[in-house]
């Protein structure tokens, strides 16, 4: 069902990788209320993934784009602005990327070369891109701005890792530059710490069915699916949340909350009992 609560509304998607990306389901929801928008990522992932056919699937257009890059993503928001006739209305980041993850390498034994890469990726881009945007002038006012973060940012999740490190200073991004673009020009910045989400990228991390459970098992709601995490997007994108801005929003089924919940106690009392 459709409101169009996005109709008229132009933006620029980063991070769409295939169907199971938050990313992709962002584009399906923006494009079924209404709004226009350009389809972003690294070359390299353009070419693991299938985002051509979400493309087609949206009527928008793919520009690749190396987020680490302001060379390219200023040359993504000149050509993103011209395609779409105008400034734009939102922006999506759905970037993370830690080699010391994939390589194993635990969090007390870094390779500092790729903890700075993982950084640059996950989190400096998102101050690249904002910046890009600013020095353009190219978001419209009450733009709204929103990076994908998880709740490792405050507390610890042993196999997290860097991870960890990227969101945190992704949140400190978004309260820092939301300030500056609040005050000058209207536009808001926020983070989503979205549950743990069965996406190509978070299926990676060590032991994630476990940590995906778990965390289903504690939230009084359950885990947020990308679907649920792509409509809550959408209500950030619109006019209806103006005066929101600066905030890291937990969209988690009450997790972050919950200190226990009764199926983990009763989990936890029959394994005690049957010792």
């Amino acid at each position: 069902m459709s409101n169009n609560i996005l109709k008229g509304k132009k933006g620029i998607i980063f991070g769409a990788l295939d169907q199971k990306s938050i990313a992709w389901k962002v584009a399906e929801h923006a494009h079924r209320e209404g709004a226009e928008f350009i389809l972003s990522n690294a070359p390299i992932a353009l070419r693991m993934g299938t985002i051509n056919q979400l493309a087609e699937k949206t009527n928008s257009e793919v520009i690749p784009a190396d987020a680490t890059s302001v060379e390219d993503l200023t040359s993504l928001f000149e050509s993103s602005v011209q395609k779409l006739g105008g400034k734009i209305d939102f922006i999506l980041h759905s970037i993370g990327m830690s080699v010391n993850v994939r390589k194993k390498r635990q969090y007390y034994d870094q390779n500092y070369d790729w903890t700075s890469k993982g950084i640059d990726v996950s989190a400096m881009s998102f101050h690249k891109m904002i910046q890009a945007a600013w020095k353009l002038d190219a978001i419209n006012e009450w733009g709204s701005i929103i990076g994908l973060s998880y709740i490792a940012a405050q507390r610890v999740f042993n196999s997290y890792n860097d991870m960890a490190d990227n969101k945190a200073f992704l949140e400190s991004i978004a309260r820092s530059f939301g300030y500056h673009y609040g005050v000058r020009r209207n536009v808001r910045i926020n983070t989503i710490s979205q549950s743990p989400t069965l996406t190509t990228a978070g299926s990676g991390v060590s032991g994630f069915d476990t940590f995906y459970n778990y965390a289903n098992d504690l939230s009084p709601l359950g885990n947020a699916s990308a679907d649920d995490c792509a409509m809550y997007c959408i209500s950030l994108f619109s006019d209806y949340t103006r005066k929101v801005t600066m905030q890291n929003l937990f969209h988690d089924g009450g997790f972050s909350f919950t200190g226990m919940s009764d199926k983990l106690m009763d989990s936890y009392s029959k394994e005690n009992s049957d010792k």
